[in-house]
């Protein structure tokens, strides 16, 4: 991720109220698989991959790269969170040299509904802001996901466009450390 050569990788984890954000290890593997093979975790993303190719692509070590966090709670893992740099040709850049930072994550379904994403996302961003201040951070989600949506507006993102890709509206928001804290 362009810009985070320059920090410390992979960070100390982060702790909050419930939750753990780390470096992935290899006993995450199967969730790493089960988050990719979920359909319910594929619904807005373009679907589930089927288990076995994925059984045989995984590595030992998934995720292991700057800008990923597993998300664990109770010792064990439950989703990721990334924030990875997106390139050029990505459309609807907010910064003038493109290459802005996207916010993404997965929780296994069993996780959802309990807060785990706003936490988990708000740690992120959060370290995200001391690494990089200043920097925007992009979110895209279909428009027909609601609790992406609400998330989005929780952890302050501000609505840049709308626009037609995959068959579905996409919604497109911004988030900077310099609008959250002024």
């Amino acid at each position: 991720m362009t810009g985070l050569e320059r920090v410390a990788w992979p960070p100390a984890p982060i702790e909050t109220e419930r939750l753990v954000l780390r470096e992935s290890e290899a006993r995450d593997r199967a969730v790493f698989i089960e988050l990719s093979a979920s359909p319910e975790v594929g619904t807005y993303l373009g679907g589930s991959r089927p288990r076995d190719e994925l059984e045989r692509m995984v590595p030992e070590v998934p995720g292991r790269r700057p800008g990923l966090f597993v998300i664990e709670f109770d010792g064990a893992m439950i989703g990721v969170i990334e924030l990875n740099r997106r390139d050029a040709e990505h459309r609807s850049q907010v910064r003038p040299d493109a290459g802005e930072a996207e916010l993404g994550y997965l929780l296994l379904p069993e996780a959802w509904g309990r807060g785990f994403a706003a936490e988990a996302c708000a740690a992120a961003l959060g370290w995200f802001a001391d690494a990089l201040p200043g920097e925007p951070v992009v979110l895209y989600t279909q428009t027909v996901n609601d609790r992406s949506m609400r998330l989005a507006a929780k952890l302050g993102f501000t609505e840049v466009q709308r626009f037609e890709e995959w068959g579905a509206e996409q919604w497109m928001g911004v988030w900077s450390s310099a609008t959250q804290s002024g």
